[in-house]
C-alpha cells in the first residue's frame, strides 16, 4: 500500500485566495435528514466483549472497503478525467505517492483506482488480514488499518463534495449518509482516522452524526489516540 499522502494549501501559488466554495447541497436538511437506518450506531460500532480488537477492526474494515467501492460505483460514470482533473474534496486537494515515494499526478478516477487496488490487495493478503485459525495480525497492523481508512475518508469526501448531485438524482443519498455516519463513528471510536484529515468535511459530520460524534475517538480498543493517524506532509515507513 502506498505510504504516502500530501494536501495541497488551501492559497494558490500566486497568493490569491481561491475562488469562494459552491453552495454545499449535501448540508440541506431535507437531504441529511435522509437515512435507510434509524439504527444506534454508536452502539454498532462497539467492541464487543468477547471479540478479539484486530479481529473487530479487520471484519468492519473489510465491510467498509466494499460498501464505499459499491457507493462509488453508483456515480463512477460522472467522476472521469474530465469532470474531475483532481482528487479533490471542497478545497482540499489529495495527492497519489508511490512505492518510492514520488508523487503521482492523477485524475480523481486514477486516484480512486489506486485506492481501491491497493486496498483489495492489502485485505485478501493472509498475512495481514488472516482469515485462517490460529494466524496472527502482523505487529502492524493497526497502522495498516488507519492507512486504510484515512483513503477511504478521501472517498467519501469526493462523492459528497463532487457527485453528491448525481447521488442525489439516483436517490441513495440516504445510503451515503448512512454509511457515512457509520464509517465515522467507527474511525473516531478506535481513533483510526486524524481528526485534522477529516476536518474538511467536519460541517457534514457535525449535522449527520450531532451529538454522536461530540465525544470523539476513544473507544474500547484504541490507543495511541490521534497521534496515530499519521501526518500527511510527512512519508510513512
Amino acid at each position: 500500500l502506498s505510504p504516502l499522502l500530501g494536501r495541497k494549501s488551501k492559497t494558490k501559488p500566486n497568493g490569491k485566495k481561491p475562488a469562494p466554495e459552491e453552495k454545499k447541497i449535501y448540508l440541506e436538511p431535507e437531504y441529511t435528514k435522509s437515512r435507510i437506518t434509524d439504527f444506534e450506531f454508536k452502539e454498532l460500532v462497539m467492541l464487543p466483549r468477547e471479540i478479539d480488537l484486530n479481529e473487530w477492526l479487520a471484519s468492519n474494515t473489510t465491510t467498509f472497503f466494499h460498501h464505499i467501492n459499491l457507493q462509488y460505483s453508483t456515480i463512477s460514470e460522472f467522476c472521469t478525467g474530465e469532470t474531475c482533473q483532481t482528487m479533490a474534496a471542497c478545497n482540499t486537494q489529495y495527492y497519489w505517492y508511490d512505492e518510492r515515494g514520488k508523487k503521482v499526478k492523477c485524475t480523481a478516477p486514477q486516484y480512486v483506482d489506486f485506492v481501491m487496488s491497493s486496498v483489495q490487495k492489502l485485505v485478501t493478503d493472509e498475512d495481514v488480514f488472516p482469515t485462517k485459525y490460529g494466524r496472527d495480525f502482523p505487529p502492524s497492523f493497526e497502522a495498516l488499518v488507519k492507512k486504510v481508512c484515512r483513503y477511504l475518508f478521501h472517498v467519501l469526501a469526493h462523492i459528497y463534495s463532487s457527485h453528491f448531485k448525481e447521488t442525489l438524482a439516483l436517490e441513495l443519498h440516504g445510503h451515503l449518509n448512512t454509511l457515512y455516519v457509520h464509517f465515522i463513528l467507527f474511525v473516531r471510536e478506535f481513533n483510526l482516522v486524524d481528526s485534522k484529515e477529516t476536518a474538511v468535511m467536519d460541517d457534514l459530520t457535525g449535522v449527520l452524526c450531532s451529538s454522536a460524534c461530540a465525544g470523539g475517538g476513544g473507544g474500547n480498543g484504541a490507543s495511541g489516540g490521534g497521534a496515530g493517524g499519521a501526518q500527511n506532509h510527512v512519508k510513512e515507513r
